[in-house]
Protein backbone atom coordinates (compact mmCIF):
# COMPACT_ATOMS: atom_id res chain seq x y z
CA UNK A 1 0.00 0.00 0.00
CA UNK A 2 1.10 3.44 -0.84
CA UNK A 3 1.80 6.68 1.80
CA UNK A 4 -0.20 9.30 1.27
CA UNK A 5 2.68 11.14 0.82
CA UNK A 6 3.75 9.49 -2.05
CA UNK A 7 0.05 9.63 -4.26
CA UNK A 8 0.31 12.50 -7.20
CA UNK A 9 -1.74 15.31 -6.18
CA UNK A 10 -3.65 16.83 -9.75
CA UNK A 11 -3.66 20.28 -9.25
CA UNK A 12 -6.43 22.63 -11.35
CA UNK A 13 -4.55 25.80 -12.68
CA UNK A 14 -7.02 28.07 -13.17
CA UNK A 15 -5.35 31.55 -12.25
CA UNK A 16 -4.03 32.09 -15.61
CA UNK A 17 -5.98 33.06 -19.14
CA UNK A 18 -7.97 30.12 -21.09
CA UNK A 19 -5.08 30.91 -23.61
CA UNK A 20 -1.65 30.93 -21.40
CA UNK A 21 -3.10 27.56 -19.85
CA UNK A 22 -2.50 25.71 -23.15
CA UNK A 23 0.89 27.39 -23.18
CA UNK A 24 2.09 26.49 -19.89
CA UNK A 25 0.55 22.69 -20.96
CA UNK A 26 2.55 22.52 -23.73
CA UNK A 27 6.11 23.68 -21.42
CA UNK A 28 5.39 21.53 -18.74
CA UNK A 29 4.78 18.39 -21.46
CA UNK A 30 8.47 19.97 -22.52
CA UNK A 31 9.38 19.28 -19.03
CA UNK A 32 8.05 15.85 -18.75
CA UNK A 33 5.47 17.02 -15.68
CA UNK A 34 2.28 15.76 -16.57
CA UNK A 35 -0.83 17.31 -17.14
CA UNK A 36 -3.35 17.98 -19.50
CA UNK A 37 -5.52 20.92 -20.62
CA UNK A 38 -9.27 19.63 -21.10
CA UNK A 39 -11.38 21.06 -24.25
CA UNK A 40 -13.12 22.83 -21.17
CA UNK A 41 -9.84 24.85 -20.95
CA UNK A 42 -9.12 23.48 -17.42
CA UNK A 43 -5.32 23.13 -16.73
CA UNK A 44 -4.76 19.98 -14.41
CA UNK A 45 -1.59 19.58 -13.19
CA UNK A 46 0.58 15.96 -11.73
CA UNK A 47 2.30 16.80 -8.52
CA UNK A 48 4.37 13.56 -7.68
CA UNK A 49 7.47 15.91 -6.22
CA UNK A 50 7.95 19.22 -4.92
CA UNK A 51 10.34 20.44 -7.73
CA UNK A 52 7.09 19.87 -9.82
CA UNK A 53 5.34 22.66 -7.51
CA UNK A 54 8.76 24.87 -8.44
CA UNK A 55 9.11 23.93 -12.04
CA UNK A 56 4.95 24.79 -12.30
CA UNK A 57 5.22 28.41 -10.24
CA UNK A 58 8.08 29.26 -12.37
CA UNK A 59 6.65 28.25 -16.18
CA UNK A 60 3.31 30.19 -14.92
CA UNK A 61 5.49 33.15 -13.62
CA UNK A 62 7.48 33.50 -16.81
CA UNK A 63 3.93 33.23 -19.00
CA UNK A 64 1.70 35.50 -16.69
CA UNK A 65 4.87 38.38 -15.00
CA UNK A 66 5.62 41.25 -17.32
CA UNK A 67 8.48 42.16 -18.96
CA UNK A 68 9.49 44.07 -15.74
CA UNK A 69 8.40 42.05 -13.25
CA UNK A 70 10.97 39.41 -15.14
CA UNK A 71 13.74 41.81 -15.43
CA UNK A 72 13.52 42.51 -11.51
CA UNK A 73 13.92 39.04 -11.18
CA UNK A 74 16.97 37.99 -13.19
CA UNK A 75 18.39 40.88 -11.86
CA UNK A 76 18.27 39.85 -8.19
CA UNK A 77 19.39 36.06 -8.75
CA UNK A 78 22.33 37.92 -10.61
CA UNK A 79 22.99 39.72 -7.60
CA UNK A 80 22.18 36.90 -5.43
CA UNK A 81 25.18 35.35 -3.65
CA UNK A 82 25.75 31.27 -4.31
CA UNK A 83 26.23 29.15 -1.39
CA UNK A 84 29.92 28.46 -2.94
CA UNK A 85 30.83 32.12 -2.33
CA UNK A 86 30.06 32.66 0.74
CA UNK A 87 32.77 31.75 3.67
CA UNK A 88 32.21 29.39 6.46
Amino acid sequence: MESVSSLPLTIPVLTISRCDRWQACQRLQELDIPCDCRADGHLHVEVHHPLVLLQLRSVIQQITASRTELITWLERCWHTPNASDIDP
